[in-house]
């Protein structure tokens, strides 16, 4: 393998451009024994005469113009890397890997994804679905850049291999059978269901989200199923098996037959949060992913 050094190569493209070394130095602010000299040293690096006497001019042999077809494609994939280099540093292209929990995926990273394409198609994102324990391991491992969690199951704020940044609230409602005595009650709040059976998960974050929120209401709810999926517990309340407190997120788009009702008086909540490798935020294309996370997250119901 040849030494291909990219400044003398650029010498002997100026000198097939302006025709005499002298003129090739003007152009280089160089000195005419500075550019005759790195091209001597070129053209032993590569083995190969570069310029013939041609009386008072030089004149660029046939292994020269070679070598030029060759260093024009060189040069050309230079001027992309500096262009992409420049977007890079601008925020405006980029690869950030994404390591979110499965709600999140379709609610949130999804429309975010959709959003930075039509705005900032420069930046790829590459979405790993991932529960919260996972995810802070791929990102302390650097497998993802960005990791979307649940702040009650993330390392505390002070955790110095992180920043944590808050995105929004996650509502959780009661879905109940279509057919349940309550499903169209007025003013339904989390206490008129403790005799109810409970669908949730055995362990794992949401079984804790779960029993937080009943215990904040007054009784510990007794499970009557267990369940991680929404698409298994949606069904088993569909199917009258007992009732379920279900993330917004999770709901939004599912066509199942089941009442779902907001909780107006309790307003229980799951808080979403992006977690960082600390300083990461300061990356041009990560900050791109946030802001677009940002705009993507639901709004809050209002009444």
């Amino acid at each position: 393998m040849h030494d291909w050094d990219i400044k003398k190569l650029r010498i002997l493209r100026t000198l097939a451009e302006q025709g005499t070394v002298t003129a090739t130095a003007e152009a280089l602010t160089m000195t005419p024994s500075a550019v005759s000299q790195q091209l001597t040293n070129l053209a032993k690096q590569l083995g190969v005469v570069l310029l013939e006497a041609q009386g008072r001019r030089v004149r660029l042999t046939d292994a020269a113009h070679l070598v030029l077809r060759h260093t024009e494609a060189v040069f050309a994939q230079l001027e992309r890397a500096d262009a992409e280099l420049a977007g890079y540093l601008a925020g405006e292209a980029g690869e950030v890997r994404v390591g979110a929990f499965s709600t999140a995926v379709p609610a949130l990273v999804v429309p975010a994804v959709a959003a930075l394409r039509t705005s900032h198609p420069g930046i790829e994102v590459r979405v790993r679905e991932a529960e919260a324990a996972e995810a802070y391991e791929l990102l302390s491992a650097g497998s993802v850049d960005l990791a979307l969690s649940l702040a009650a199951h993330a390392p505390t704020a002070r955790d110095p291999r992180f920043t944590r940044i808050p995105l929004f609230a996650d509502p959780l409602d009661v879905a109940l059978p279509a057919d349940h005595p309550l499903a169209g009650a007025p003013g339904l709040r989390l206490a008129d269901l403790s005799g109810e059976r409970w669908i949730f998960g055995g362990s794992g974050p949401w079984s804790e989200i779960t029993r937080t929120a009943c215990e904040a209401a007054g009784f510990v709810p007794e499970q009557a199923h267990s369940a991680a999926g929404w698409t298994a517990i949606l069904a088993m309340v569909e199917a009258g098996m007992g009732v379920a407190l279900v993330p917004r997120m999770a709901v939004t788009r599912r066509a199942y037959e089941v009442a779902v009702r907001v909780l107006e008086a309790d307003r229980p909540a799951r808080h979403v949060i992006a977690a960082l490798r600390r300083g990461a935020e300061a990356t041009p294309a990560v900050a791109r992913v946030l802001t677009a996370l940002r705009e993507a997250a639901p709004q809050p119901v209002r009444g």
